[in-house]
Formats: C-alpha cells, sequence, structure tokens
C-alpha cells in the first residue's frame, strides 16, 4: 500500500483518499527490545502507510554501539517504511567511559547508522528528502520529509532534555548549530506545503514545541533559559499563516498517564502528546480535522 501512496514533489497531485499511519514510542525505562518488538509486529499486521519510531532505546539502555547497530537491525526487519524520528534518550544523555558527556559523539554515531540514503528503514522503502541534501546543513541526516497526497510529513531534531540546551559555559554549540538547522528545515518544510496549497503537515519530534512558555523571556526567574523558545514562536507564526491544518506529534513528558487520549485542537494546531506503545492516526480528506486518532493505546 504504502508504494502506491507516495508522491514525488512536483508530481501531480492525485485524489485525495483515507489512510492511516502509525507512531510508536518508545517507554523511558524498559530493560530490552520486546516493547518495541511488540510495537513491530502489531504495526506490521496493521493496514498503514507508515510507521514513525519516536526514538528506539529508553534512557537505562547504553549508547553502545552494539545496542544501536541491534535496534537499526529490528527497525530495518519492519514489514511498513519505517523512519525513524530521535529522541533524547537516543542520545543526549549519553556518557563515554571516563562518565563524560558524549551527546555530540553518540549522534554521529546515529547519523552514520541509520541514515545513511533517501530511503526509510523497513521492507517498504519510503523515499525522503533529507535536510542533508542542502550544503549548509549536510550532517543533518535525520531531518527528513515526505508526503501523501495533500499531506506533507517531517521529522525534527527537538529532544525533550529542554532542546539539549546545556547550562555550563561555552558548551552549546550543538544546540545553537542545530536551532539555525531546524529554523530553517521549519522554514522550508511549511513554504513547501504553502506553495502547493497542501491540506496538513505532520511535524513528528520528542520534545513539545507547542507548549506555551512558563514565562515570555528567554530566561525565567531562576535563571534557566528556555530551550524551546524560538522554535515555539516560528512554529506559532508559520502555523498562523497555513491554511491548512498542523499536527504535532511528541512524546509525553512525565509519567505515562501525561500521554493524551485524544488530539488537543488549538485553532489549526493539533498536539499529540504520545505515551509508551503505539498510536494509529486516521487521515481523511471529508474531516473537518483532517486527523483522527484511532481508539485506544496499543502495547
Amino acid at each position: 500500500m504504502a508504494c502506491a501512496l507516495f508522491v514525488q514533489a512536483g508530481a501531480a497531485m492525485p485524489q485525495s483518499r483515507e489512510y492511516s499511519f502509525a507512531v510508536i514510542s518508545q517507554a523511558p525505562n524498559a530493560s530490552d527490545d520486546l516493547a518495541l518488538r511488540t510495537a513491530i509486529a502489531q504495526t506490521d499486521d496493521d493496514n498503514l502507510a507508515f510507521v514513525v519510531a519516536s526514538g528506539f532505546k529508553s534512557n537505562t539502555e547504553p549508547c553502545s554501539d552494539e545496542l544501536y547497530n541491534d535496534r537499526k537491525t529490528l527497525l530495518d526487519e519492519a514489514k511498513n517504511g519505517l523512519i525513524v524520528s530521535l529522541t533524547a534518550n537516543d542520545w543526549t544523555e549519553c556518557k563515554n567511559s571516563y562518565g563524560g558527556a558524549a551527546a555530540i559523539e553518540r549522534l554521529s554515531r546515529l547519523r552514520e547508522l541509520f541514515f545513511v540514503d533517501d530511503f526509510s528503514l523497513g521492507a517498504s522503502k519510503i523515499p525522503l528528502v533529507r535536510q542533508s541534501t542542502m550544503p549548509k546543513f549536510r550532517s543533518y541526516l535525520e531531518n527528513a520529509r515526505w508526503e501523501i497526497d495533500d499531506v506533507l510529513f517531517a521529522t525534527l531534531n527537538l529532544p525533550a532534555t529542554n532542546n539539549h540546551y546545556r547550562t555550563e559555559a561555552g558548551r552549546n554549540s550543538e544546540f545553537e548549530d542545530r536551532l539555525i538547522a531546524n529554523r530553517d528545515w521549519l522554514q522550508r518544510t511549511f513554504a513547501l506545503a504553502t506553495n502547493r496549497k497542501m491540506a496538513g503537515i505532520v511535524l513528528f519530534c520528542d520534545g513539545n514545541p507547542l507548549a506555551i512558555p512558563k514565562s515570555r523571556r528567554l530566561f525565567d526567574a531562576s535563571g534557566k533559559r528556555n530551550g524551546f523558545a524560538e522554535v515555539h514562536k516560528q512554529i506559532i507564526a508559520l502555523a498562523s499563516r497555513f491554511a491548512g491544518k498542523l499536527l504535532v506529534i511528541h512524546n509525553a513528558v512525565g509519567p505515562a498517564s501525561n500521554a493524551a487520549s485524544g488530539i488537543a485542537w488549538r485553532a489549526n494546531m493539533g498536539d499529540l502528546a504520545l505515551g509508551p506503545g503505539w498510536r494509529k492516526v486516521n487521515i481523511n480528506p471529508a474531516s473537518t480535522t483532517l486527523f483522527t486518532l484511532a481508539d485506544g493505546i496499543r502495547r
């Protein structure tokens, strides 16, 4: 099904139809791959256009090459086309053998392993457009987009750990560079959807860019810097000028009970917070909201 649904940029827009996709969210304290393996098997048995894996490891698992390779193999065995959307657990809290921060090195390794070409993982190879095709952002292979009919899908590397902003002096080059890359990626994504008069955009990320900041200032009263301030402001502005619907799918913060039972809408912006397990999202061009959530969390 997936191969027939996808269209290349610039191609004539086929007649819109109903279809579904799934998003797998990794349990934060999982000690093995059982839940992920189960979710992949269950989504394999469903009629889906594609699957997004929002993270592939828990915060208690090691950041070793061995685990990375094992998870890459597991994800690539999926029958559906499977796109990886990185989360904080995949790289931001990684340590080296001396206990020092290894986030940047591990992110580089993930890029080498998981994003080797312009196609998804899985048996159904979904064609992707990666931000790395632009010379200025050659290293940002994880930011990718694809489309079905008149809906544009995109991943954004936005870790839930305050967007990987570090409070230690002189250690924010990764954050600052990715901030620039993400700003450009969002601008291009919305520009493409607007120019082609697409009905919707779905954005997959780890942190919640729609969360209302506690303070309008970049730093709060305690001196803590809001790592999501810029992306929040940009997405709100871009969505306000977009004629279609925006659905942001991110991981819930805190206990699993914080996961959303449905899509929370504010104007044309939909917010879906994921808990452990997987959710199925239906797209119906005849629906006023375009996106609806299938009942229940699968585990």
